[in-house]
């Protein structure tokens, strides 16, 4: 059985309940403190109380995704939604964990999108049409640092420039292949090309 929540506890738990319905992610700290009227550290001890007495949970230590939670500790239906990373940049070694690189957050369906630690890359042209990957598009990415044949990766070329293609291991070196026929296929040695993940799913540009 959860333990009671103290009058003030109560306030707050109600209150992310209602954000959660409402914007689909829980507020930050700043957002919190402003709407309940509190400091920011009154917020964060509150996050904190809640958390011991199994009323929230959060996904990692600085994300912004939080779970309400049913006596049974199971997250609340409506409540999964889950905030994935927008990264600036990516560079060798996977360093998409630092808030630093980060540039933005986009919100998923944590049902759809149920992968731990992952990671969104904004596409840039039309190099993947046919794939329905349009330019602007956010490509959500598991980590990883192999593919298969035929998978849609983010792979960093010359430890510099991150692409989105389809991944093809040749005898001798790789292709990395666009799928619209304006586009060649690009091809690489082993050691010129990484992959930093695989892209499964892709959330829509807002058209403005």
């Amino acid at each position: 059985m959860q333990p009671r929540l103290t009058p003030k506890q109560q306030q707050l738990f109600d209150y992310l309940g209602r954000s959660v319905d409402r914007d689909g992610k829980a507020p930050s700290l700043r957002e919190a403190a402003a709407e309940l009227g509190i400091s920011h550290a009154a917020v964060a001890q509150g996050l904190k109380a809640l958390e011991e007495k199994g009323y929230v949970k959060r996904e990692g230590r600085y994300s912004r995704t939080l779970f309400l939670l049913n006596p049974a500790q199971q997250p609340i239906a409506p409540h999964r939604w889950r905030e994935v990373p927008i990264v600036g940049r990516i560079t060798a070694g996977l360093p998409m964990y630092a808030q630093q690189e980060w540039d933005g957050t986009v919100v998923v369906d944590a049902a759809l999108f149920q992968e731990q630690h992952l990671f969104a890359l904004r596409v840039q042209g039309d190099s993947m049409r046919d794939a329905a990957i349009l330019d602007g598009d956010l490509a959500i990415c598991t980590p990883r640092q192999y593919a298969r044949n035929g998978e849609i990766v983010v792979a960093l070329v010359h430890n510099e420039e991150a692409t989105v293609k389809r991944f093809f291991l040749r005898k001798n070196r790789i292709e990395l292949r666009p799928e619209n026929p304006d586009f060649a296929s690009m091809f690489y040695g082993f050691d010129e090309v990484l992959v930093q993940g695989k892209v499964i799913g892709i959330q829509r540009a807002a058209v403005s």
